[in-house]
């Protein structure tokens, strides 16, 4: 269960990430402050002066919105790939000679930057 709840999290802030301009300001706040700052939401709720329950749909809702962005633009789906990739990239230059290595490790690193 902990660990569901840490993936859960670890994949809204990366969602978060790609995504949080088109969010609401207010949605923004709230999954910042419950996901990035670690409130609960009474404590968020006695900030922003609303109730518990309130918080809870603002945030059930911003998730909700930050998926429908993943199913249609899978930006987060596409990093994930080209990570893995770029992972692969590097297993399969540490096995070329000594020589070709140096340059291949460059490009290798100037791919990286673009990301």
């Amino acid at each position: 269960m902990q660990d569901e709840m840490l993936e859960k999290t670890i994949r809204i802030n990366m969602l978060f990430d790609f995504y949080q301009s088109l969010l609401t300001d207010k949605q923004q706040t709230f999954l910042r402050c419950y996901y990035h700052d670690d409130f609960s939401l009474g404590e968020i709720a006695t900030e922003f002066e609303i109730s518990r329950q309130a918080v809870f749909e603002h945030i059930k809702r911003a998730e909700h919105m930050l998926e429908e962005y993943e199913q249609k633009l899978k930006l987060l789906s596409k990093h994930n790939q080209h990570r893995e990739l770029m992972d692969r990239l590097q297993l399969e230059i540490n096995q070329v000679p000594e020589s070709y290595r140096l340059s291949l490790t460059e490009l290798l690193a100037q791919l990286n930057r673009l990301e």
